[in-house]
């Protein structure tokens, strides 16, 4: 056989064989539910403490609030609360939570070192829903019987402002620079922004039916508005104030967290699952199944993990995201 043949065969056929080999891209594991931890009756809310180390659980069905060691995905302790606790929020300087109780009008300020509740504020009627502002001087409340927000000066525990808005306000979140509240009203299906600095509201804007919940992305660029009795979420252009996109999500969506910029985890309570929506497609990019009635969601400190709060289950599906 010639070899000047042969070689050429070869190399002929190493041409081929590199032209028909398959090009592969980095495989990434879709989010999924990796743990489950039992918690007390009806939770309704959770929330991380700003070190990451631990995740607090407030539980409707037996007055209670939930301490989740996050390391071990256990629950570590148990703390009595006010009637109906609704809402959990930590202080950014670590040294308190606050636990919205619903039936006793007040708010529960714990001890987030003892795990003890050390004082009791009264707010407006039907407290529903608690944050505290960038720096840490202030937590709003919203009341949604008394159409308001109970502004509390954290320093002396003292409610020293009430600031109307609109109709059943059920939620409330600060702008990642500090400078905005968002307060959305379920019954005037409207998004009330109140200027921090003046502890006004200067702005209202139009969203879906029955608005419950509302998120900031991490660069504050953009808002989502869960509008329940829609099935949808409304994204906010945050500089113009204007409602730019409307996403599609499940089944009675009343919860909403931001992975990061683009991503965004919205709880379906009659769907018993979670979606993933991107925030510049505007589509719907994954679909989670949880537990029993979905309640709300909220990241770990890395962003590794969503915790959702699943209230008829009486648990809390870890999701380990992308």
């Amino acid at each position: 056989m010639n070899p000047t043949i042969c070689r050429a065969s070869l190399s002929l056929a190493t041409a081929a064989s590199m032209m028909v080999a398959p090009i592969t891209s980095p495989v990434f594991a879709a989010p999924r539910v990796v743990d489950t931890i039992d918690v007390g009756l009806y939770p309704l809310s959770v929330a991380f403490s700003p070190n990451g180390k631990y995740a607090y659980v407030a539980n409707e069905g037996d007055d209670t609030v939930s301490v989740i060691r996050v390391s071990t995905r256990e629950e570590t302790d148990t703390i009595d609360v006010g009637s109906q606790p609704r809402s959990v929020s930590f202080s950014p300087k670590r040294k308190f939570a606050y636990v919205v109780n619903t039936n006793d009008d007040n708010v529960s300020v714990i001890n987030s070192k003892t795990r003890e509740e050390t004082d009791t504020i009264t707010v407006g009627e039907e407290p529903w829903s608690v944050a505290f502002s960038l720096n840490g001087k202030y937590a709003y409340v919203a009341n949604i019987s008394d159409d308001n927000v109970s502004v509390i000066t954290v320093s002396s525990g003292d409610v020293t402002d009430t600031i109307d808005v609109g109709l059943s306000p059920t939620a409330v979140a600060f702008s990642p620079n500090g400078k905005f509240a968002y307060v959305v009203n379920a019954g005037s299906r409207t998004v009330s922004v109140i200027t921090v600095a003046t502890g006004e509201e200067t702005d209202t804007i139009d969203v879906g039916l029955s608005p419950t919940a509302v998120a900031f992305s991490p660069n504050g660029k953009y808002a989502c508005v869960v509008n329940t009795n829609d099935d949808n979420v409304s994204v906010i252009n945050v500089s113009s104030g204007d409602v730019t996109d409307t996403i599609t999500v499940g089944d009675n969506p009343n919860s909403v967290a931001f992975r990061n910029n683009k991503h965004a985890y919205v709880t379906n309570y009659f769907g018993d699952d979670v979606s993933v929506i991107n925030i510049k497609s505007g589509v719907v990019i994954d679909t989670i199944t949880v537990g029993e009635e979905p309640e709300s969601v909220a990241f770990s400190r890395n962003g590794k993990y969503a915790y959702v709060v699943n209230n008829e289950s009486a648990n809390v599906s870890v999701i380990k995201t992308r």
